[in-house]
């Protein structure tokens, strides 16, 4: 867990490795950034915090994670903490108080955070206008995104944009490139080599250690790339129709890779070792995807699975012409699915709304909805590559 040290009488807070060297009675220690900007910090121009991945604490209870995963998905993008608590059981008042206590910051605070953070970095990897970044990294308005980031940053985006240094512009010849952090060590090779084996034809390939696929951005479709870049982080091109909300699209390519989370600790349960890759759980790109999949991997041979995928994608998917590398469609939503072999009543039960599955639901009663219709082991496998809670149960 990386831990933000913050000065009392320079009011900026630093992330570990910063050259400065402050007394050590006049600093502070936070476990977001966020905490150290609702308690008044701003961040460090020298090692720029807003530029390493960032986790929540490991001691922070189940329900302030789920809270926090239906925040990265967008739920506070256009309702309130209001619809967060009710999403969740709880009052605002027991909302507030359990990010206070874990995370020191309210939902709201933990929200706008991250969208600055995005935000400075789309200003200072690409040359996105000020509005597109507005909009990109989930801001509502103009006027709200200006203040975020004067409150976040002590500066208009303008001014960051002006400060960006020499060699953070990426260059792209096609598509917006931007960088996707991590906490080291990570393992790109062993990630590909399971992306690459588990691929579905048509949705996803993997060519000389390069991830790409196909997605739909609001029915509309588009493709990604990720590939290695540095020590630090993997570099991610996308191609899309429009560049609003890319915030999480970014979040998806994150959670996919688990470059979002920190490396599994070294007891996992056996059930689950089979999963860990290079040291992490890789997560999902689409909830339903990956279901389907677990189910089809579950109840057929690895190469036959592979065929019955292919075919469901060819047959049920969404074709996307002009595509290279074996790229062709998007993978179908559940309704599409519904008379579908092997999966068709997975798909009835999702589309019709009695299974909800996303990554901030409950993964207990995730687990029990999914159990007589999957079978033990697809469910568990689909419990833990969303939420990375039986990873975390052995950490706690």
């Amino acid at each position: 867990m990386t831990t933000y040290s913050a000065v009392r009488t320079t009011g900026i807070y630093c992330r570990p490795g910063c050259g400065a060297k402050p007394l050590a009675e006049n600093v502070s220690t936070f476990e977001l950034p966020a905490a150290a900007e609702a308690a008044g910090y701003r961040a460090c121009l020298r090692c720029r915090p807003y530029r390493v991945a960032g986790t929540i604490p490991d001691t922070a209870p189940e329900l302030v994670c789920r809270a926090v995963q239906l925040i990265i998905a967008g739920l506070l993008d256009e309702s309130g903490e209001a619809a967060l608590g009710a999403r969740l059981g709880l009052s605002v008042r027991q909302l507030r108080r359990l990010f206070h206590e874990h995370l020191g910051a309210t939902p709201d605070q933990f929200a706008r955070s991250r969208r600055a953070h995005f935000a400075r970095r789309l200003l200072d990897d690409t040359d996105l206008g000020i509005a597109e970044v507005a909009f990109a990294s989930g801001f509502g308005s103009l006027r709200q995104f200006n203040r975020a980031m004067r409150e976040t940053f002590r500066a208009s985006p303008r001014d960051l944009r002006d400060r960006r240094r020499r060699g953070d512009r990426l260059a792209a010849d096609g598509g917006l490139v931007l960088r996707l952090p991590f906490t080291s060590p990570y393992d790109w090779e062993a990630m590909s080599t399971f992306l690459a084996d588990r691929a579905i034809p048509g949705v996803e390939s993997v060519e000389d250690g390069v991830y790409r696929r196909v997605i739909s951005l609001d029915g509309e479709p588009g493709m990604l790339e990720l590939g290695p870049a540095a020590a630090d982080h993997l570099l991610l091109r996308a191609h899309l129709p429009f560049w609003e909300g890319i915030i999480h699209v970014v979040d998806h390519a994150a959670h996919l890779t688990s470059t979002d989370t920190p490396p599994a600790p070294a007891a996992v349960d056996p059930v689950f070792r089979s999963l860990v890759v290079g040291g992490r759980v890789p997560g999902v790109w689409g909830p339903f995807e990956v279901a389907v999949q677990a189910v089809v991997r579950d109840r057929l041979s690895a190469a036959d699975a592979t065929d019955a995928l292919h075919k469901l994608v060819e047959v049920y998917g969404v074709p996307v012409p002009g595509l290279t590398h074996g790229l062709t469609h998007a993978f179908p939503g559940p309704e599409a699915l519904t008379t579908a072999d092997l999966v068709g009543p997975l798909a009835l039960q999702v589309a019709n709304g009695n299974i909800i599955l996303e990554a901030g639901e409950d993964p207990d009663a995730l687990l029990r909805s999914l159990v007589p219709i999957t079978g033990a082991g697809p469910a568990r496998e689909i419990v833990l590559r969303l939420s990375k809670r039986f990873v975390r149960a052995e950490r706690e």
